[in-house]
């Protein structure tokens, strides 16, 4: 990695960046000229989300339409996955293109000392702890770095847990990822979204004065708790059912819906839409308890669908065919090999995921897999709660047996059971077996 970008100092970036201003139409213009044949690449990623509450996906009480209309214009996986039901890890692979126990973040916090009593203390304690992990995870080569050789700017805004946005190669970001002025999972970043956008209207007039083509890494605190929407939304949804959380998940889902299509029309405004890939994912899932604030335990860092299913959907308007794919699976290890295909970077050997765009690639894969690991986590072996592994139409959960002991060997026909309500596994050793030497190769290479 480029030293002087791990060197440069977030200050000083900001500092230049509200220098530079909005760029004039001529400069938009020339930008879009030099950069088409390198598309502008956006990320768009939901927070804490199942992948059942979207009006496309057959939701009746949440509406989504400018996601639903995002859907209908792009190639859309709607069994598609993240490999873990948890935000740190997942985000980590989305920017990778790794399985966690490849990149090395495997859960939230590094296991560290709590102090009872001292809040202070304890927070001490999880920074140190975790700064490690974010030492190893900055010699990880992530999508920004790769997209240097093109020469592309990248931008942070959002969620982002390591460290400072420069340790994932981003040039400019929201997240400067000091724990003394409380960062840890995003602090300023967290801020796009629920504030507006000026920031990521900023970077994007920064791009196209410098006339470079750029990445965008949208991943706004939403709908992800705390469940604080706009008075209008959840007046609206508190009519459709008698539990306020749930009234007030669903208007978090709207209010998220409309940070999208203020960023369609941003780009739209800009002339910015057809030189643009967008792709969007959800981190990972969360099924609202109705009674309290919180996730019911089948969904956020469970190894069920509801924890780790979502839509991906790629649009690149008049270059990818608009699609909506019920059948094949994808998982978001794919996102970093279709933007590399995309731009014919070649892709490192070390990427498991295959370019969407490839049919063929797509269909030579017969399945792919996913990981649990603790919130807060030690050594991936002293760590481990479930392995997955997803080969359609079956799925199996395999437990731990030092961590998990109490629990068995789940097996689900997904095509069949899309909630996992009937557990296969006695009436089916065979392809418990397989499935099960197939998560040993996995966890071997």
């Amino acid at each position: 990695m480029n030293i002087i970008r791990k060197l440069s100092l977030g200050l000083l970036a900001l500092s230049i960046l509200i220098s530079c201003g909005k760029g004039t139409k001529k400069e938009t213009e020339i930008g879009l000229v030099k950069a088409e044949n390198q598309p502008n690449i956006v990320f768009i990623l939901s927070d804490d989300q199942s992948w059942t509450d979207y009006s496309f996906m057959g939701d009746e009480n949440i509406e989504t339409p400018r996601i639903d209309q995002f859907a209908k214009e792009s190639l859309t996986f709607t069994r598609s996955y993240v490999p873990t039901p948890l935000c740190s890890p997942s985000l980590a692979t989305i920017i990778t293109g790794l399985y966690p126990k490849d990149h090395g973040i495997i859960g939230n916090d590094k296991v560290y000392k709590r102090v009872k009593g001292d809040r202070s203390a304890s927070k001490k304690n999880r920074a140190e702890a975790y700064k490690p992990v974010i030492a190893a995870f900055e010699k990880q080569t992530t999508l920004p770095d790769m997209l240097k050789e093109k020469g592309y700017l990248s931008f942070q805004t959002g969620k982002w847990w390591h460290g400072n946005h420069k340790v994932g190669g981003f040039d400019y970001g929201m997240t400067h990822g000091d724990p003394k002025r409380g960062g840890r999972h995003g602090d300023y970043g967290l801020k796009i979204g629920r504030t507006g956008l000026d920031t990521i209207n900023n970077y994007v007039d920064l791009a196209l004065k410098q006339k470079k083509p750029f990445f965008l890494w949208y991943a706004p605190f939403l709908p992800h708790r705390p469940h604080t929407p706009p008075a209008r939304l959840y007046e609206k949804y508190k009519k459709k059912t008698d539990s306020e959380h749930l009234a007030k998940y669903w208007a978090m889902i709207e209010w998220f819906d409309e940070t999208c299509g203020q960023l369609f029309d941003m780009f739209e405004e800009k002339g910015l839409t057809e030189n643009t890939l967008f792709v969007y994912v959800c981190d990972n899932g969360w099924r609202q308890n109705p009674d309290k604030s919180g996730y019911m335990s089948d969904s956020k860092r469970a190894p069920y669908d509801m924890g780790i299913r979502t839509p991906i959907m790629y649009k690149w308007a008049g270059k990818i065919k608009p699609e909506m794919n019920k059948t094949t699976i994808t998982s978001s290890i794919d996102m970093v090999p279709t933007v590399l295909d995309i731009l014919n970077i070649e892709k490192p050997k070390n990427l498991p995921g295959v370019s969407v765009l490839d049919k063929k690639a797509l269909e030579a894969r017969k399945g792919i897999f996913g990981e649990v690991y603790a919130h807060d986590f030690d050594t991936i072996e002293n760590s481990m709660y479930y392995n997955m592994a997803i080969f359609p139409p079956y799925k199996i959960i395999v437990p731990d047996p030092v961590r998990k002991p109490k629990e068995k060997v789940q097996l689900f026909n997904i095509d069949a059971d899309p909630f996992e309500k009937n557990n296969i596994a006695n009436e089916n050793p065979e392809i418990v077996l397989k499935l099960k030497d197939k998560i040993k190769a996995f966890r071997s290479k």
